[in-house]
C-alpha cells in the first residue's frame, strides 16, 4: 500500500511538471503550483519529498530576486559573456537587418495554423498577365540562346531595344517614377518565363530589378536622388549596375578593401566636401554596358570633416555614381560560364566624389551594409529561384517528352524502374520548387525584408534545380550531351554554377547564413539577450537579463514538453481550416517535428553558444531543418490551391516524403555529431523516443509517378499547368518545340502507335525498314492507307526529334541535318527482301503467307506504295475516321515469349499465368538446344543476319548464272521486268514530287495541317 502512495505521489509530481511547461505557466505562477503539489502529494506519501524537496527548493529559489539573481543569474550572464565573441558593427548590422515572417512561426515550435490560412494566395493582376501574355511573349519569340551564346556573345539590338523600351528594367520602380510597380510574385513569373527561353536575356533584365541602384534608391534614396535616376532607369535610358564582390571579397563581402576617404576636392568647378575613392570590382553584371554605377565600399574620416572628431570609421557605404564620371573604368568583359550575360569590372584610382552622391546622403554614412542585406533579399527570394524553378520545369517537359517518345528495348525508356527514379525524383522536386516560389512571393508580396526566408530560397531552389537538370542529363543522356541548336539541356545545366555562386555562395548560404541569422531573426529572446550581454552597462544588462533569461528558459522547457508529448502521441492536431484527409497528418508532423527543432536549437544555442557559428556542418543541418519545414508548409499550400487530382497528389505526396524524410535524417546527424553527447542523447530521446519515424517514398509511389510523369492534359493536369509558366511551343524547329511536338504527335496517335509497334515486335512483318514493315501492314489490310501514312509521318518527328547537331570539322558551322525517315524519302528506305524471301521460297517450295491470300489482294508492293504517294501530306489525321475505327484492332499473335500486354508494356515472367504462357517459358532442363536452334523465335541478331546475307548471296549468284543462258527475248523481257521495278522503287519522283538528292529537305510545316493541328492555340502558348 505503502509502495502503492509513492509511486502515485512521484507520478503526481512529474505529471504536475510537465503540465507547467505544457501550459507555458508564468515563473510566479508555475513555482507557487508545484510548491503546493509538493505540500499535497508529501501528504500522500511522505517518501515523495525525495523528488519534492529539491523542486520546492527550486521554487524558492525562483521566487526569491535576490537569491536567483546571485545563484543563477549573475553565473550565467557571466558565463555566456566570456563565451560570445565581440561583435562588430557590421555583424550587428548583418544580424538586425531584415524582417521575419512565416519562417518565425516554424522556429518558434508553434506554428500559427489560422495565420497560414489567412496569407494571401499570391495571383496576378490584369496588367501583369497582360504584360506576360504580350510583351514577355514578344521577347521570347525574339531570343535564340544558341545564337546568342555561341555566335553574337550578346543579345541582339532588337532584343536589347526591346528590353529597354518596354520596361524590362523598371519592373520594381513605382509608376509615379514612370515605372511598371509590378508585384514580387509578378517579377518572379516574368523571369521564370524570359530564363525558360534564355537564361541571358532572364539575368540581364534581373540584376536591375533585385540588387541594384532601383532597389537601394526606393528604400534609401534622398528625393532628389530618386528624381534624378528613377525615371531614367524605368525607361531603360540609363542601365544600372552594382559593384560588391572584388578579388579580396567574395563571400566575406564585410572584408571588401575598397575605400573612401573624406576630403576636399573639385566637383563641376567648386572645392565640395566628398571622397577621395579607391577600389576594384569583379564579376559585375551589366558592368561593360553600364550608365550608372552602384558602389558598396568602406567609410574613413580620418579628420574628423563631418564634425565627429571621435568616429573615424564609419563602416560600409554605398554611392551611385555616374559611368562616365572621371576617373571610373568599365568595359572589359568576363565570360560567365554557359552564358554571356554583360559581366565584367569596374575599376577607379583616387576617383572624387561629392557627399550627395552617397545613397540617402551624409545620414546614410555607414548603413551600407544594413542596405545590401535587406536588398539582397530580392535577388535572393525573387530571381534566382525563379531561374531555378523555370530550368526545373523546362526541364520536366522536355525530358518527360523524351522519356515518352525514346524507346529501347522496345518500350518508352521512362517505363524502367531506373528511369522513374530519376523522373520521379524530377517530378516532385519541380512541384516542390513552384510550391517554393508561391510561398515565397506570398510573404514578399506583403513587404518586409525576411532575409532568411529569401536565403532559404535562394540556397534549396538552386540545389534543388541542379538535382532536377542532372537527373534530367542521365535519362536523355547522349541526346543532351552533343552541343548544337537541338540541345535542349545543355544550356540549363552550363548555367548551374553562377546561380550556385552568385548572392552568396550556397556554402556559405547554408552554413551560416540560414541558422545564423535564423536564429537572431526568427527566436524570440536570442537577440535581445546578445544585446545585453554585449553592453558596456553590465549591472543594469543583468537586472535585464533576469526577466528576459527566464522567460527564454520557460520558452524552452514549453518546447521541449511539447516534443515529448509529440514523441509519443504524435504532433498537436492543429491544422489549417481547410485541411483534409490527405493533409491533415503532414500538419501533425509538422507541429511535431516544429516543436522539436525549437529544442533543438535551443540546445546548441546554450551549449555551445559562439563555437556554433564555428561548427558549420552541425549548423547546416538545422538549417535543413528549419527550410525543409518552410518547404513542406509551402507545398501543402500550392497543393489546397490546385487541382487535387489523382496525379497531382501522387506529386505531392512524393515531395513531402522527401522533405520530411530530410528532416528527420539532419536531426539524427545533428545528434550523433554534437559534442555534449548526454544532452544529445536526452534531446534525442525526448524528440526521436522510437527512432526513425519517417521513410523515404516507397518503390511503387515513384512508379506511379515515373509513368504520370510521361502523361498530359486529364491525366496529368500539372504538366499542362507547366505550360502555362514557361514559354511554351511545340514548333517543330525549335530547339524545345521539337521535342514537345514529336510528345504531343504521339499522345494523338498512341493507341495506333502501340498496335503496330507490337505487332512489329511480334515479326508480324516482313523486311528490314520501318516503312518495309508500313508497307507490308497495309497491303495485308491491318493498317489502312491513311495510317500509313500517320505512321510514316510520325516515325518521321520522332527521328528528327532525337537526332543531334553536326558541325564541321573545326566546329564552327552547324550541318543540315537530313531526315531519310520523311514522307518524301520513305520510298528510299524500301528494300525488296520481302520480294527476294518470297521468291527463294517459292523455288524452294516453301509456303509462304501470301499463298493464303486471295488473288485479288495478290498486289505488288509498288501499287501500295503508289497509294501512299497519292495521300496528301497536308491532310488532317484528326479528321480521318478511319484511323480512329481501327486503332483498336488486333495486331500480330499473343506471343507469350516476347511479354508484351495490349497497351505495350513489358510483362513480366512471374505474371505471365496463361497456359500458353507457362508452356513458352524455357524449362532448361527439358530445352532441346538442336530444335530450338531451328526455330527463328530463339535465334538471335547474329544468326538472323547471317540468313539474310546468305540467301541474298545465293539469290545474287543464281542470277547471274542464268543471266548467260537466257534467251535475247528472255533477256529483254528480264530488263523491262528490272526497269519496272526501277520505277515503281521511284514512286515519288513525279511531277509533284520533286526528285529527292542525296541531301534531303525536310517537308516545311506549311505542308502538313496534320502537324499543326497538333499545336495548342495561342492563348494557350503562355
Amino acid at each position: 500500500m505503502a509502495i502503492g502512495l509513492f509511486i502515485l505521489a512521484i507520478i503526481i509530481q512529474l505529471a504536475m511538471v510537465l503540465a507547467i511547461f505544457l501550459l507555458s505557466l508564468s515563473r510566479i505562477t508555475g513555482s507557487v503550483t508545484a510548491l503546493v503539489t509538493v505540500i499535497v502529494t508529501a501528504v500522500i506519501s511522505p517518501w515523495s519529498l525525495i523528488l519534492g524537496v529539491p523542486i520546492a527548493l527550486l521554487c524558492l529559489v525562483l521566487l526569491v530576486a535576490p537569491l536567483r539573481q546571485s545563484l543563477i543569474t549573475k553565473p550565467v550572464y557571466k558565463a555566456l559573456g566570456g563565451a560570445m565573441p565581440s561583435m562588430s558593427d557590421t555583424e550587428r548590422e548583418a544580424l538586425d537587418a531584415g524582417t521575419s515572417w512565416w519562417e518565425k512561426e516554424l522556429f518558434m515550435g508553434a506554428p500559427n495554423w489560422d495565420t497560414f490560412a489567412n496569407y494571401p494566395y499570391p495571383e496576378l493582376s490584369e496588367e501583369e498577365q497582360s504584360f506576360i501574355d504580350n510583351e514577355v511573349e514578344v521577347l521570347c519569340a525574339m531570343l535564340d540562346e544558341w545564337k546568342i551564346q555561341h555566335e553574337d556573345k550578346d543579345l541582339s539590338p532588337e532584343a536589347w531595344q526591346f528590353i529597354k523600351a518596354n520596361g524590362f528594367l523598371g519592373l520594381i520602380i513605382p509608376k509615379e517614377f514612370g515605372g511598371l510597380d509590378f508585384s514580387s510574385y509578378a517579377q518572379s513569373r516574368i523571369m521564370s518565363k524570359i530564363a525558360s527561353r534564355s537564361p541571358t536575356a532572364a539575368v540581364t533584365c534581373m540584376v536591375p530589378n533585385s540588387l541594384g541602384p532601383g532597389e537601394l534608391l526606393m528604400h534609401y534614396g534622398t528625393d532628389e536622388q530618386k528624381q534624378r535616376w528613377l525615371p531614367g532607369l524605368a525607361k531603360g535610358e540609363e542601365v544600372p549596375c552594382f559593384g560588391l564582390t572584388g578579388p579580396e571579397a567574395g563571400s566575406d563581402a564585410g572584408a571588401i578593401p575598397d575605400t573612401g576617404v573624406v576630403c576636399y576636392g573639385i566637383h563641376e568647378g567648386e572645392q565640395v566636401l566628398g571622397l577621395r575613392m579607391n577600389f576594384s570590382k569583379r564579376w559585375i553584371t551589366l558592368a561593360p554596358i553600364a550608365t550608372v554605377v552602384g558602389l558598396a565600399f568602406k567609410m574613413h574620416d580620418p579628420e574628423g570633416l563631418l564634425g565627429d572628431s571621435k568616429k573615424t570609421d564609419y563602416g560600409i557605404t554605398c554611392a551611385l555614381i555616374p559611368a562616365s564620371h572621371q576617373g571610373v573604368i568599365t568595359g572589359p568583359r568576363h565570360n560567365p560560364i554557359g552564358s554571356p550575360f554583360m559581366n565584367g569590372t569596374v575599376d577607379g584610382k583616387d576617383v572624387f566624389i561629392p557627399l550627395d552622391y552617397i545613397i540617402g546622403g551624409v545620414e546614410n554614412a555607414g548603413r551600407g551594409w544594413r542596405m545590401l542585406m535587406e536588398c539582397l533579399g530580392v535577388g535572393r527570394g525573387i530571381s534566382l529561384p525563379a531561374l531555378s524553378t523555370s530550368a526545373s520545369e523546362m526541364t520536366y517537359l522536355s525530358v518527360g517528352a523524351f522519356a515518352k517518345v525514346r524507346e529501347q528495348f522496345k518500350i518508352s525508356v521512362g517505363k524502367f524502374e531506373g528511369v522513374q527514379d530519376a523522373t520521379s525524383r524530377m517530378a516532385s522536386n519541380t512541384y516542390m520548387l513552384e510550391a517554393f516560389r508561391h510561398l515565397v512571393t506570398c510573404g514578399l508580396n506583403q513587404g518586409g525584408t525576411p532575409s532568411v526566408m529569401t536565403a532559404m530560397a535562394k540556397y534549396y531552389a538552386t540545389e534543388t534545380m541542379r538535382s532536377v537538370i542532372n537527373d534530367g542529363m542521365d535519362v536523355v543522356g547522349g541526346r543532351a550531351v552533343q552541343m548544337g541548336p537541338r540541345n535542349f539541356l545543355a544550356t540549363p545545366y552550363q548555367a548551374i554554377p553562377v546561380s550556385i555562386t552568385v548572392e552568396g555562395a550556397n556554402i556559405l548560404t547554408r552554413s551560416l547564413m540560414i541558422f545564423g541569422q535564423g536564429a537572431m531573426r526568427c527566436h524570440p529572446y536570442l537577440f535581445d539577450e546578445l544585446q545585453l550581454l554585449q553592453s558596456k552597462d553590465k549591472e543594469g544588462a543583468t537586472r535585464k537579463f533576469d526577466t528576459l533569461f527566464f522567460r527564454h528558459l520557460g520558452y524552452t522547457f514549453n518546447r521541449g514538453a511539447k516534443a515529448f508529448v509529440a514523441g509519443y502521441v504524435g504532433g498537436s492536431n492543429n491544422a489549417p481550416s481547410f485541411a483534409d484527409s490527405f493533409t491533415r497528418p503532414y500538419y501533425k508532423h509538422i507541429n511535431r517535428l516544429s516543436a522539436g527543432f525549437a529544442l533543438t536549437a535551443d540546445m546548441a544555442l546554450g551549449l555551445l553558444a559562439g563555437d556554433l557559428k564555428r561548427k558549420e556542418m552541425l549548423s547546416g543541418r538545422l538549417s535543413d531543418i528549419h527550410s525543409h519545414l518552410f518547404i513542406a508548409t509551402s507545398i501543402l499550400q500550392f497543393y489546397e490551391h490546385g487541382t487535387k487530382s489523382k496525379s497531382e497528389r501522387l506529386h505531392a505526396e512524393v515531395a513531402l516524403q522527401n522533405s520530411l524524410y530530410t528532416i528527420q535524417e539532419a536531426f539524427l546527424s545533428f545528434f550523433d555529431n554534437f559534442p555534449n553527447r548526454m544532452a544529445a542523447k536526452l534531446v534525442s530521446f525526448v524528440t526521436f523516443p522510437s527512432g526513425r519515424i519517417f521513410t523515404p517514398p516507397s518503390d511503387e509511389l515513384k512508379r506511379q509517378l515515373g509513368d504520370v510523369f510521361m502523361d498530359d492534359f486529364e491525366a496529368n493536369p500539372f504538366r499542362d499547368y507547366l505550360k502555362t509558366m514557361v514559354y511554351y511551343t511545340t514548333e517543330e524547329d525549335d530547339v524545345t518545340g521539337r521535342m514537345e511536338h514529336a510528345y504531343q504527335t504521339l499522345t494523338s496517335i498512341e493507341p495506333l502507335w502501340q498496335k503496330f509497334k507490337k505487332a512489329e515486335h511480334n515479326d508480324s512483318f516482313e523486311g528490314l525498314t520501318f516503312e518495309d514493315h508500313v508497307v507490308h501492314a497495309s497491303q495485308n489490310e491491318d493498317i489502312t492507307e491513311e495510317e500509313a501514312e500517320v505512321l510514316i509521318q510520325y516515325n518521321a518527328i520522332r527521328f528528327d526529334s532525337l537526332l543531334t547537331d553536326v558541325f564541321d570539322e573545326h566546329l564552327l558551322q552547324v550541318q543540315e541535318r537530313a531526315n531519310p525517315h520523311s514522307l518524301d524519302n520513305a520510298v528510299q528506305q524500301l528494300t525488296d527482301y520481302a520480294e527476294l524471301k518470297s521468291a527463294a521460297q517459292a523455288r524452294n517450295g516453301i509456303a509462304t503467307d501470301s499463298d493464303a491470300l486471295d488473288d485479288d489482294s495478290d498486289v505488288p508492293a509498288s501499287d501500295d506504295l503508289h497509294a501512299v504517294d497519292n495521300i496528301s501530306a497536308s491532310e488532317d489525321v484528326h479528321a480521318s475516321s478511319n484511323t480512329s475505327a481501327n486503332t483498336d484492332k488486333p495486331t500480330g499473335d499473343a506471343n507469350p515469349n516476347h511479354g508484351y500486354e495490349v497497351h505495350g508494356d513489358v510483362e513480366m515472367v512471374a505474371e505471365q499465368d496463361t497456359v500458353e504462357e507457362v508452356q513458352a517459358q524455357t524449362d532448361f532442363e527439358d530445352s532441346d538446344p538442336e530444335t530450338e536452334a531451328l526455330d527463328p523465335r530463339y535465334r538471335d541478331a547474329e544468326s538472323h543476319l547471317s540468313e539474310r546475307m546468305s540467301n541474298n548471296h545465293r539469290l545474287n549468284k543464281y542470277n547471274a548464272e542464268n543471266s548467260d543462258n537466257l534467251s535475247s527475248a528472255d533477256k529483254s523481257d528480264h530488263l523491262e521486268i528490272a526497269n519496272d521495278n526501277v520505277q515503281k522503287s521511284n514512286y515519288l519522283d513525279s511531277t509533284e514530287t520533286p526528285q529527292v538528292e542525296d541531301n534531303v529537305e525536310k517537308p516545311s510545316t506549311s505542308e502538313s495541317k496534320w502537324r499543326d493541328g497538333l499545336r495548342r492555340d495561342e492563348s494557350d502558348n503562355v
